[in-house]
């Protein structure tokens, strides 16, 4: 039933996909509790598609607290980034921010990534309903890398709302930012991606914790730094630089004395701030 329903959805037809999403959930409690969980959370999908934003939010909170109950963390990050979904459609962006940075949070610890592509999605549009579209832009390439062409895209009301909004934010950015945009989402991997929409996600005014150190590293630091953010190996390093292991190991501990970054997530953390990557 639940297949039913996402096949309904798929091909645009939000009113088949809205009653079989609800039989799904009027199956026997002897399902694994997961199951219940997503079919809440795409129906709170649905209703909200249908203009019932109220009960989209009441399934979506009692899907929500139900995972928090169970301690399912994958049903908890899906769910807070379809309740960021319905805080933007009622304007409520600051709300729609602290649910998008919780989600990306469990995303990192857990490392599942495969949930991050709905999350840089969703973070997108939060960007370009702030008038920040250089970061739309660079979330939506991250996440287009990560996941899809635009040639595999469902052709649905849904993906052309998307395209239109894609093509409003290239237009007011001009070709120069959207290419700049481009290039710095597509070469992020998805712990720097998750990394960037955490920094851009985070309350209150957006302040390094530490003071810009870039003028305290070498050009050969600076470039291990960038590689480092862009999730390369060890191994890449030294083939991309012609350096050996070793000498790439020895990097990090002189960047570290210099930076105060300990880990490869400060040292991603610091090149997304400085505008490294």
């Amino acid at each position: 039933m639940l297949c039913l329903g996402l096949g309904a959805w798929y091909a645009d037809d939000t009113d088949d996909a809205l009653q079989l999403y609800r039989q799904a959930r009027q199956i026997p409690a002897d399902i694994p509790g997961w199951i219940t969980r997503a079919c809440s959370d795409l129906l709170a999908v649905a209703l909200a598609e249908a203009g019932d934003l109220a009960a989209a939010e009441r399934a979506c909170a009692d899907a929500l607290a139900r995972s928090q109950e169970a301690g399912d963390l994958q049903s908890l990050s899906a769910l807070l980034d379809t309740m960021a979904r319905l805080d933007l459609q009622a304007g409520r962006v600051e709300d729609a921010a602290a649910h998008l940075h919780e989600a990306l949070q469990i995303i990192v610890r857990t490392g599942s990534w495969h949930e991050l592509i709905g999350v840089l999605y969703r973070c997108g549009y939060l960007y370009a309903a702030t008038g920040r579209r250089v970061e739309a832009v660079t979330a939506w390439t991250a996440c287009n890398t990560q996941s899809w062409g635009d040639e595999s895209v469902p052709d649905t009301a849904r993906s052309a709302r998307f395209r239109e909004t894609l093509r409003a934010a290239r237009e007011a950015l001009g070709d120069a930012r959207t290419r700049a945009a481009e290039d710095r989402g597509a070469v992020m991997s998805p712990a720097t991606a998750a990394e960037y929409a955490l920094l851009i996600t985070a309350p209150g005014p957006e302040q390094p914790e530490n003071p810009p150190v870039l003028g305290q590293l070498s050009a050969r630091e600076r470039e291990l730094v960038t590689l480092i953010a862009q999730g390369r190996t060890n191994a890449q390093i030294a083939a991309q630089l012609s350096i050996s292991i070793h000498t790439v190991g020895s990097h990090p501990d002189r960047i570290r004395d210099k930076t105060g970054c300990r880990r490869r997530a400060d040292l991603t953390r610091l090149a997304l701030s400085e505008g490294l990557v």
